[in-house]
């Protein structure tokens, strides 16, 4: 059998409460700096090959609907494996919108530079997508919803012309290669964003508004997955 390149959680019968499924160091921040307990369990889905299925079944999405469908693949991804039987699990997804296409993680220097090039004093919207699955038993003692619900959390940023020179060294840098929309509002990249109109954790990555939403609809509270 092929090894699962995800490993296993430590622990598993101290698991916390809420599993966040997602590698990204900027959600696993957030959640920190708000006080909740949490574990991380790496999806493995396929982006490329759930949005291709998905475009094939429904026609091509939005890029709103990109971020909500990727945010599900990951949380149910993690979802099916039993070392989060019990937990409630979050995925998470992140894609820009500029000029009505969806951009998501850039990759390459020469990727990076172009979009940097074209959003240059201008705006664009970063959606976040967040899924929770409700992994505990439906039974009286574990309190289980059964809940699989999702919502998409939008905020425009509007960036500062920036010079050939500055694009250069901040590509150079490595940091926006990674990011969706090739851009960070907590590193570097901050300095060539001119404002966001919203909430700036949405375009790090995960609403902990959204997450309390969607834990009160699985019949929880955000003060359940506090430290």
């Amino acid at each position: 059998m092929e090894e699962d390149p995800r490993g296993e959680i430590e622990n598993p019968e101290e698991l916390p409460l809420l599993v966040l499924a997602s590698a990204s160091p900027g959600r696993a921040k957030i959640l920190k700096d708000a006080g909740i307990d949490f574990d991380v369990q790496v999806s493995t889905v396929d982006e490329d090959a759930a949005l291709a299925a998905a475009a094939e079944r429904f026609g091509t999405l939005g890029p709103a609907d990109t971020a909500l469908l990727l945010a599900k693949a990951k949380a149910e991804d993690v979802a099916a494996l039993e070392e989060t039987d019990g937990a409630v699990v979050l995925g998470c997804d992140s894609v820009f919108e500029f000029d009505g296409v969806a951009y998501g993680k850039p990759y390459t220097a020469q990727v990076a530079t172009e979009r940097w090039e074209a959003m240059s004093g201008k705006s664009g919207i970063l959606h976040t997508g967040h899924w929770l699955i409700d992994n505990r038993s439906e039974d009286e003692e574990d309190g289980g919803s059964g809940a699989t619900i999702g919502a998409v959390s939008s905020t425009v940023v509007n960036f500062e012309k920036v010079t050939a020179e500055e694009i250069a060294a901040y590509v150079a840098t490595g940091e926006p290669l990674p990011c969706a929309g090739a851009f960070t509002i907590d590193g570097r990249g901050a300095a060539f964003i001119r404002g966001i109109e919203g909430n700036p954790h949405t375009v790090i990555g995960l609403n902990v508004s959204t997450l309390r939403e969607l834990l009160h609809e699985a019949g929880l509270s955000i003060t359940d997955v506090w430290a």
